[in-house]
């Protein structure tokens, strides 16, 4: 029998059910806490819907936890803030676009409220249970597949809504970054290996986490 559990915010419990067709819900577990305690990713098993379970993505964007590299200024937090608005964004309006090739888990909804918002994803974990601690070269080129796939299917697009220019080596946005760079030689290299990012003649959009 489902003991069920209360959701934190009653409003967003609402919406959840609605969302799913469910009448009650009960959090699995929480999957991993998100970076420098900004929220967390949790699995909830849903009630008399026609989905078992979704993941929650619950992010709190009041200013979080000391960072783990001492980067928890304001700056940073601001950047964590409109990042979190990206990434709702890319599920809401680029998602569905993905090919089959390179999948990622269906949008189901969204929803915020004061400083906090919740993204409801696909649960994934039913057609892809297996997680790996270490990989050999044959589940390498497996990612490496994946991404070729995602890079492919958003080759020259024009990223609306979403960063203009993506990864760790955007040093506009990293200033506090690239001041504790400690190798002098790659931090010499730094705005260089920038430019070279930014006029590259093949632009497509780049999965962050990868």
């Amino acid at each position: 029998m489902l003991i069920l559990v209360d959701i934190m915010n009653p409003n967003f419990k609402k919406y959840l059910l609605e969302t799913t067709a469910a009448t009650a819900c009960k959090e699995l577990e929480i999957i991993q806490s998100l970076w420098s305690g900004y929220g967390k990713i949790s699995r909830y098993q849903l009630v008399d819907s026609d989905i078992d379970t979704v993941v929650v993505k619950c992010i709190s964007l009041k200013n979080a936890d000391e960072h783990p590299r001492g980067w928890n200024t304001n700056l940073s937090h601001s950047r964590k803030v409109k990042s979190y608005e990206i990434e709702t964004l890319w599920y809401k309006e680029w998602n569905q676009t993905c090919p089959i090739t390179a999948r990622i888990p269906k949008f189901l909804g969204s929803y915020s409220e004061g400083e906090e918002q919740w993204i409801i994803l696909e649960d994934l974990n039913k057609e892809y249970p297996s997680r790996r601690q270490q990989i050999n070269l044959s589940e390498v080129k497996v990612c490496l597949q994946w991404l070729a796939n995602f890079h492919t299917a958003f080759l020259n697009h024009q990223p609306e809504g979403l960063w203009k220019v993506g990864t760790y080596w955007h040093l506009d946005t990293r200033p506090e970054e690239f001041e504790k760079i400690e190798h002098p030689t790659l931090k010499a290299k730094a705005h260089l290996i920038d430019a070279e990012l930014n006029n590259c003649y093949f632009q497509t959009i780049v999965h962050g986490d990868a």
